[in-house]
């Protein structure tokens, strides 16, 4: 198999855990995901990242304490959210969420049971461990477009180890928690977290995928 083909086949594998086992990932697993991640490109070799990883009862602290914050405190993020999914992009965004709903039973109009999933992201799916990735606050943009690819970088690492992820913004909503909760001073701008461990594959949310757009799509040719 070239490398080429063994890219694919990870690529295609991955995919978004929305349920995970509560079984641990080592220490050198986790540090071999880093370690490979790392090497993804970035603007002048900034490497702008740093990763605060959490396991064991740290894991089941912050989602303890994260839900309570979703709950009470308003939306804060360090990088602003989209302000607006038109077209295309809404369509596939309805479709991914209605694909979810579907999966977990989940009425169209019951805002009670969307409510509890959407919680969900905030209990990082059950996963035992979390990545929580900030930038540079100073590098702007730049430093989350480098970050984006070392999040790619560390879940297509995991998917090679039969490790599951689900790159999450919504965490990123409360920062103000995350800053205070790790001790990030102002110089940080909390981007995303990574929810990651073993895939529960019986749980009803694992069991559908979302679809991919094609080149003509989204690709324009000249010559």
């Amino acid at each position: 198999m070239s490398d080429f083909d063994t890219l694919s086949r990870i690529l295609a594998a991955r995919h978004s855990c929305r349920a995970f086992r509560p079984d641990p990932v080592a220490r050198p697993e986790i540090e071999r995901i880093l370690t490979a991640a790392r090497r993804v490109p970035t603007w002048c070799n900034s490497q702008p990242w740093e990763v605060v990883v959490t396991s064991g009862n740290e894991t089941d602290r912050l989602r303890a304490a994260l839900g309570h914050e979703a709950m009470t405190a308003p939306h804060a993020p360090d990088l602003p959210f989209p302000t607006a999914y038109t077209g295309a992009r809404q369509d596939r965004r309805r479709t991914c969420g209605w694909q979810l709903y579907d999966a977990v039973g989940v009425r169209k109009g019951d805002r009670e049971a969307s409510a509890r999933q959407t919680m969900e992201n905030f209990a990082f799916f059950g996963a035992p461990h979390v990545a929580l990735v900030t930038s540079a606050t100073e590098l702007g943009g730049y430093g989350a477009l480098d970050c984006g690819g070392f999040i790619t970088g560390f879940t297509l690492a995991a998917q090679s180890l039969g490790i599951a992820t689900i790159a999450q913004a919504a965490p990123a909503g409360f920062s103000p928690f995350l800053h205070d909760w790790f001790d990030l001073g102002a110089e940080r701008m909390v981007l995303a977290a990574i929810s990651f461990g073993y895939a529960d594959p019986d749980h009803p949310a694992n069991s559908f995928r979302t679809g991919r757009a094609a080149l003509a799509d989204w690709v324009t040719w000249r010559g």
